[in-house]
């Protein structure tokens, strides 16, 4: 601890020393003495007048293209730090000459958050992207691994199955996703009916607070590390690795797709659904993808299609399948015997021939795109059903889709406040709105947003309320937004805070007051410092 109050009070002394009123210039050439950088060589740390490189490497892993021309703020500053030492400068850096920080990881952000800013103010950001901290080291032995907080899911997938046939992790379906922001926001993903969210399964990491100093799970203390799994780590400082725990899978999996239509009586089978997915046994995750398809007026219907994973091979599959969904009809050819990582590629629609494309982090899409979530606690009828239908089918050219995951198991046994991710027993499943176009004109976004909202406003009467509860890492801006840079209310957060971690939020804001009282680690839908108001 000595070593590291002397490395904050060098930071400082580097700091202080430039005396220059600009605080761009204060702040770039702090960051650089604190790095061994020079001006003529800045290694790390980009400008936009920096016309080569800096455009690039900023949209580089931008993952939604409507923020590139929303009028939103971007950052003076693009830093990529290759070691822990480099976020820490950033820190103190920014701390000292008024510089704040956005942290990206893969860029996915729904609300852009990680990158740009919506408040516009003669204070500069910068944005610290963590894509070159990715370094993985897998110990299949203890089934544990470090990873580093820019890597891909698909890079830590990719690393795990190389390393053990028979371990993998509990994350998300898209593998582009950096793992940053997935697991601090908890991170759901098929196999969280038998081992929980990401968040559940991170067993220490390594931190920089608001003072710079570098932390793991025993020096930050357990408070914070129960907040930075399930909270929004951006919240309370830089999380730059994780720890986590490898869950045990068989060598030979299973996974199925199987598609209907209204015509053939996909209501029905999705009203039962509600009531059966979450209740099978959790070596099986069954989840549903709604969405409307056909040319209007003849065409136009709505195809629901079932996809189920089970860890096992077909012959428990189909035995599983058949015992608790006879009627969904799921026959032996539907199904594909498969490694845990090759059922990885399949559901990010990938072929199974070549696992290095796990670790190709460029964005799938060139397009825009907006997401919203629920969570549902009592079955829709079919009645409703049917009404949802008819809004969905309106928007003839609207690309929406819903994607319902099935909660139950694990999830229903983890106590809601175990740690920050608080969405647990009582949920039947959560619902992802989610529309993308490729259309770059405003009156088009526009129109989209319009829409989304519209289908969201009418699903309120079925899904949970008091609050209305909502996942994290499916980021809602319309949900509310700080308009004062660093000077959130606790009420005014709660807009969204009690909507994103229900009664977790108030410890968090607490969690937040002792490690960050001044609220430098603030963005549009932060955590405020509870004690501060």
């Amino acid at each position: 601890m000595a070593s590291v109050i002397f490395l904050c009070f060098f930071f400082f002394l580097l700091c202080t020393s430039h005396a220059a009123n600009d605080t761009q210039a204060n702040f770039l050439n702090c960051f650089l003495e604190a790095t061994g950088g020079s001006s003529s060589s800045p290694s790390m740390i980009y400008t936009p007048n920096d016309t080569s490189n800096f455009a690039t490497l900023y949209r580089s892993s931008i993952q939604n293209l409507r923020f590139l021309s929303s009028g939103a703020e971007t950052p003076s500053f693009l830093i990529l730090p290759s070691v822990a030492h480099d976020a820490q400068a950033a820190v103190l850096c920014g701390r000292i000459h008024g510089v704040r920080l956005r942290v990206r990881s893969g860029g996915h952000d729904y609300e852009g958050l990680s990158y740009v800013s919506f408040i516009s103010t003669d204070e500069p950001f910068a944005v610290l992207d963590l894509s070159d901290l990715r370094s993985i080291d897998v110990d299949a032995e203890a089934r544990t691994a470090w990873v580093g907080a820019g890597a891909t899911v698909g890079e830590v997938y990719y690393h795990v199955a190389a390393a053990s046939t028979t371990a993998a992790f509990p994350a998300g379906v898209c593998t582009t996703v950096g793992v940053g922001g997935q697991f601090s926001g908890g991170g759901i993903g098929s196999l969280q009916r038998k081992y929980g969210v990401s968040a559940d399964n991170i067993v220490d990491a390594e931190l920089v607070n608001a003072e710079g100093e570098l932390l793991t799970r025993e020096t930050m203390g357990e408070d914070l590390f129960w907040a930075i799994r399930g909270g929004g780590a951006a919240n309370f400082g830089v999380v730059v690795a994780y720890k986590l725990r490898l869950v045990p899978v068989p060598p030979q999996l299973t996974l199925f797709s199987v598609s209907r239509t209204l015509e053939e009586g996909a209501t029905r089978l999705l009203h039962s659904w509600q009531s059966i997915a979450p209740r099978v046994a959790d070596d099986l995750w069954l989840r549903t993808i709604a969405l409307a398809v056909g040319e209007a007026p003849v065409n136009r219907t709505i195809q629901v299609i079932f996809q189920g994973l089970f860890l096992g091979p077909r012959r428990g599959m189909l035995e599983a399948i058949n015992k608790s969904f006879p009627e969904l009809g799921v026959r032996a050819e539907d199904c594909n015997e498969l490694s845990w990582v090759e059922t990885a590629l399949s559901l990010d629609g990938h072929s199974l021939n070549d696992t290095s494309v796990l670790l190709d982090r460029r964005p799938v899409y060139n397009s825009s795109f907006k997401g919203k979530s629920d969570f549902v606690r009592k079955p829709i009828s079919e009645k409703a059903w049917e009404g949802i239908w008819e809004v969905m089918m309106e928007g003839e050219e609207e690309p929406l889709v819903m994607i319902l995951e099935p909660w139950g198991g694990r999830l229903w046994e983890i106590e809601d406040d175990a740690i920050a991710f608080p969405h647990r027993k009582g949920n039947l499943y959560n619902i992802q709105y989610f529309m993308r176009w490729f259309e770059t004109q405003t009156e088009v976004t526009e129109r989209h947003l319009t829409w989304m909202r519209r289908l969201y406003d009418y699903m309120a009467p079925h899904v949970s309320s008091n609050p209305r509860a909502a996942y994290l890492n499916y980021k809602d801006i319309d949900l509310g937004i700080s308009t004062e840079e660093g000077r959130t209310s606790y009420k005014e957060a709660s807009a969204w805070g009690s909507i994103y971690f229900l009664h977790n939020f108030e410890k968090l804001a607490k969690v937040k007051a002792r490690v960050d009282p001044e609220n430098y680690f603030w963005n549009e839908q932060g955590i405020p410092p509870f004690a501060a108001w």
